[in-house]
């Protein structure tokens, strides 16, 4: 049997072998493709060669490129584990020409990989080419030797493939397998095509036309060869199998979860291992690859990717998380290809822990309501669509989530409904958003880019230079000049400016010519390699070819690159004392501040700020000199350099080294590649202090620092507050923190005395006089609306009339400062017919709220005008009616 390892290996060096160059596949969050939610296909990261705006590294490429199709419009999730080659996550196998050798070469070299060194028989293979490419039918002919009936001429968009109304476009050729007669499904372009006996294995595009507003006008003067094979699919055929699900890798993983959830993968549960070995993979990766779960764009896909897997864990019984114990396997089997996936192994099994360990604490409310829903739904029954959504909105489950336990029983969704209850949402989110002003495309700094070049950084040995005005862009629309009063984005050939770029913020500073000066605002780059300077002109007109003198704010460059220095210090600092688990997942550093977040699950203790804080100002003490070298990102990394997820880097990198360990004192405290602005020596640096730390999504935390000048205020401004309790005190600074202790201890006392004083009075002086339960259908309830008690001393209250009433219900709505807090308690020998959840739900929604959580026995909940009490009580009896 030929494995996904040895296939993948076996492609690659064959074109190796034909002078291609090796091309590591690029992360799956697209880097200079806004259209694209992920990359799906095989030549996304090559786009700019075949449009020429940008320059290949070699003009014949070879890569295994990883893809996700799982949101926008390649979206393969519904029909993963129920088909045999849908798939969210995949290897794209592919050969490319960027202006060198066609059609025949191409065609050559697939049909000698397929047939020799893959081994495929001749008389189980065909091809397709598009109705007019006589030459490409011909060329078939020949290398292939086959009967005319086996070149299938096919018209339409299957065999013509366009990059969009304008731009590089040309025909397609395909290879197809035949598994055989006992397989239903005919051959391309017949009517049976879309059975499964013929499956295609490989398509060659031949880029040689180009399109404007949809119409071909003009050859490419350099015509080139995008190819792809999966990977996956081409696995099954050369191992025998119907299935992706039946190779090899697939297997392994699948008898991974079997194992760990003591479950066959027989014809019921099949397609549950199936989700779970997919969905581990795509989650996996997108992981490594910086995404991090979220509710909205890349992270909601991800999101529900890795919630549909986890609720078929469920359904195979998995009582504890599952999906993090998968993620060794996958390691060990796509590790070595994907060393990126080794690298954030920790992370990647902590998030998918995390997050599964979020979801089983909803899973069973989201189906408690589901249940409630579908009651007395009989095959071909429609779940409305607002139910679908509240699912979604309040429960965290993804639409396809929804539909998939539907299609279980036989039900389907009303998408439409789901949509509409989605757009009326969106609709009020955007009735306080503003737009930020006309801006210049992409495309049309894209534009600017290809015909200018890159600009030229001069900024890290100099903060003073000059350059000559080579673009202006004003309200998003290129112009000759711009005048006193006006602002702009203008292009230099050279700039000392630093383009906002790696967490580093853009520089600031003045330009000045003969008979003008402009202030600088920001510096972008948006076309990539081109510095924009966001420019307010204080005086004269500047246009064109002007040359100018640039000056960077030199204070405010010498504190960003402290800054910068210190969040490489700090994140070195991070994994010593954290764990290895730590992983950048953003940062902004700039003239005032460090903001960085890094991915761990649980708060930073105090102790443990304390400790990473000591490791960076010993760094800073050592005053060692910063180093900087230029090296390939493969050496760099292997000679140790960190290197970010998610991060697409050019064939050369800047390695950053600061500091000696305090471990070892033989090895470099920080290396990391980093293309910013950083210190001489870390004692420029002076003082580091961080001032925050805090939770900002799902197992992202942020910290917050100051350098230098502002750190030293920042400590003096808390001398000062110390001074002054002293005084008040009228004690020692140094005793300011244990009196304010004995306070706090006395406060707690007395909030502990008012409370139960109020919980006294809500229980009718201690007697429960006032607690005599009303009968509503054979129920029990005490309903009692009380002023000035709280959500948390309600807990109470609702405990000791729950033992008063014996069985039956308590609800109690506690009024403070305008705002009604629910709580609601079922006798445990009611909890089975009657859920509190619901009933605290009904009267947050009749006071205007929005939602209740609990469990069956116990809810609370929250309103925002307390005034409609009593409606929230009499939504529980007419419930309870």
């Amino acid at each position: 049997m030929t494995s996904l390892k040895d296939i993948r290996s076996t492609f690659l060096d064959f074109f190796e072998e034909d002078g291609h160059q090796k091309i590591h596949s690029a992360p799956l969050v697209p880097q200079n493709d806004p259209t694209l939610l992920f990359v799906n296909a095989g030549m996304v990261p090559f786009k700019d060669y075949f449009t020429g705006a940008a320059r290949p590294p070699s003009l014949r490429a070879t890569s295994s490129q990883k893809c996700v199709r799982a949101g926008g419009k390649h979206n393969d999730l519904d029909n993963v584990g129920y088909t045999a080659r849908h798939l969210t996550f995949f290897e794209m196998l592919g050969n490319f020409s960027f202006g060198d050798y066609f059609k025949e070469h191409a065609i050559e070299k697939a049909w000698e990989l397929v047939t020799k060194d893959f081994g495929l028989s001749p008389d189980r293979l065909m091809v397709t080419t598009y109705i007019d490419d006589d030459e490409a039918w011909n060329i078939w002919k020949k290398v292939t030797g086959f009967a005319d009936h086996k070149i299938v001429r096919i018209a339409g968009s299957d065999n013509f493939w366009a990059m969009g109304e304008n731009g590089p476009c040309g025909p397609c050729t395909e290879i197809f397998y035949d598994y055989g007669e006992h397989v239903p499904g005919g051959p391309p372009g017949s009517p049976d095509e879309d059975g499964d006996r013929f499956v295609e294995i490989w398509n060659n595009v031949f880029m040689q036309f180009e399109k404007e507003n949809d119409e071909i006008v003009r050859d490419l003067p350099k015509p080139s060869v995008d190819t792809g094979m999966g990977l996956e699919r081409i696995a099954s055929v050369l191992q025998g199998k119907n299935s992706v699900f039946d190779t090899d890798l697939f297997q392994t993983l699948i008898k991974a979860s079997e194992e760990l959830t003591s479950t066959p993968s027989d014809e019921e549960r099949a397609p549950s291992h199936r989700v779970i070995a997919d969905h581990l993979r795509s989650s996996s990766f997108l992981i490594a690859d910086g995404v991090t779960p979220s509710n909205e764009g890349r992270g909601y896909v991800l999101r529900r990717i890795m919630r549909r897997a986890m609720r078929h864990a469920h359904l195979l019984g998995a009582t504890e998380p599952l999906m993090y114990r998968l993620v060794p396997t996958l390691v060990d089997q796509m590790g070595e290809a994907f060393p990126e996936l080794k690298r954030a192994q920790a992370f990647v099994e902590d998030t998918l822990k995390q997050e599964e360990l979020r979801f089983r604490s909803t899973l069973g409310r989201g189906m408690t309501l589901f249940e409630t829903a579908v009651q007395g739904f009989r095959p071909g029954d429609m779940l409305d669509g607002q139910t679908a959504f509240e699912l979604y909105d309040t429960y965290g489950f993804p639409l396809d989530l929804t539909q998939d336990e539907a299609r279980r029983r036989g039900f389907s969704v009303n998408v439409d409904g789901f949509q509409h209850a989605m757009a009326e949402q969106r609709a009020r989110s955007r009735e306080h958003w503003k737009g930020s002003g006309q801006q210049a495309s992409q495309g049309e700094w894209l534009k600017i880019r290809d015909r200018l070049g890159p600009t030229v950084f001069t900024g890290y040995e100099n903060v003073d230079g000059s350059g000559e005005v080579l673009a202006i862009v004003k309200d998003g629309r290129p112009t000759d000049s711009v005048a006193e009063g006006e602002t702009a984005e203008v292009v230099f050939d050279q700039t000392p400016f630093y383009g906002e770029g790696g967490g580093q913020a853009g520089d600031q500073g003045e330009i000045s010519w003969p008979g003008g000066s402009a202030r600088v605002i920001d510096v972008q780059k948006p076309g990539g390699d081109i510095y924009a300077h966001a420019i307010e002109v204080t005086s004269g007109t500047l246009e064109i070819g002007t040359r100018a003198v640039l000056s960077v704010d030199p204070s405010e460059r010498l504190a960003t690159r402290a800054n910068h220095s210190a969040a490489h210090l700090l994140h070195a600092a991070l994994k010593n004392v954290l764990g290895d688990h730590v992983a950048q997942k953003g940062q902004m550093v700039d003239h005032e501040r460090v903001r960085f977040d890094f991915s761990h699950n649980a708060p930073v203790t105090e102790a443990e700020l304390a400790a990473m804080e000591a490791e960076v100002n010993a760094v800073i003490r050592q005053n060692l000199p910063a180093a900087t070298e230029l090296m390939a990102p493969d050496k760099a990394i292997e000679a140790g350099a960190v290197a970010l997820f998610g991060e697409k880097y050019g064939d050369e990198v800047r390695v950053l080294t600061l500091g000696q360990s305090l471990a070892d004192q033989k090895t470099a405290y920080s290396v990391e590649l980093c293309g910013g602005t950083h210190v001489a020596r870390t004692g420029d640096i002076a003082l580091f202090k961080i001032i925050s730390e805090s939770g900002i999504a799902a197992g992202v935390r942020r910290i917050e620092a100051l350098t230098g000048e502002a750190a030293r205020q920042y400590l003096e401004g808390q001398a000062k507050v110390a001074r002054g309790l002293a005084r008040d005190f009228k004690i020692q600074p140094g005793d300011v923190p244990g009196r304010v202790e004995g306070l706090q201890t006395s406060v707690k006392a007395l909030e502990k005395q008012v409370a139960d004083l109020k919980k006294q009075l809500a229980l009718g002086g201690g007697s429960g006089a006032n607690a005599a339960p009303e009968e509503i259908n054979g129920v029990k309830l005490i309903a009692r609306v009380l002023d000035g008690v709280d959500g948390k001393a309600l807990r109470g209250v609702a405990e000791d009339f729950r033992k008063q009433v014996g069985s039956g219900v308590v609800a109690l709505i506690g009024v403070t400062d305008g705002k009604a807090a629910i709580t609601v308690a079922v006798t445990p020998d009611l909890a089975g017919k009657l859920n509190a959840a619901d009933l605290a739900r009904a009267a947050v929604l009749a006071m205007g709220g929005q939602g209740a959580g609990g469990k069956p026995d116990f809810a609370q909940g929250g309103a925002p005008d307390g005034s409609k009490a009593e409606d929230g009580l009499s939504a529980v009896r007419a419930a309870l009616a």
